[in-house]
């Protein structure tokens, strides 16, 4: 189970997975937002390292990738604190959904509670330059 700052949107879920279970899924792109946990190791260094590595491999599992991943530096309009801003893509919403229960699903998602303060995760399209991997 994830933890409540972690939990998803259910009318979005039952958005993908209507998406899922159509004619229509193809690639998605989800636009993850991250604060990270005092002491998470943010960048790059200590849990945040674990999560990011553990992430990248875990995604394989599903045929997604990181595309890339970026601290955040400043905020030039709004008042949202992050640290990181970190595309992942998966080949359609049913490997997103299917994350979940894929091997390597429960230490992830114990990673990213540990590491993660706050997240906001955006759903794009997967299939248009710059977002499907080549």
């Amino acid at each position: 189970m994830l933890p409540v700052q972690l939990t998803r949107n259910a009318d979005e879920l039952a958005i993908i997975k209507a998406i899922a279970e159509s004619s229509d899924d193809g690639p998605i792109l989800m636009l993850n937002l991250n604060r990270y946990r005092p002491g998470a190791g943010f960048p790059g260094v200590g849990l945040h390292k674990d999560y990011i590595d553990g992430l990248e491999k875990f995604l394989r599992v599903v045929g997604g990738a990181i595309l890339w991943h970026h601290a955040v530096h400043g905020q030039a309009v709004g008042d949202q604190s992050i640290d990181e801003v970190l595309a992942a893509w998966y080949p359609s919403h049913q490997g997103f959904l299917d994350l979940s229960t894929a091997p390597g699903a429960a230490e992830n998602y114990r990673l990213r509670g540990e590491c993660v303060e706050y997240a906001v995760i955006h759903r794009c399209a997967g299939d248009q330059f710059p977002f499907s991997p080549a």
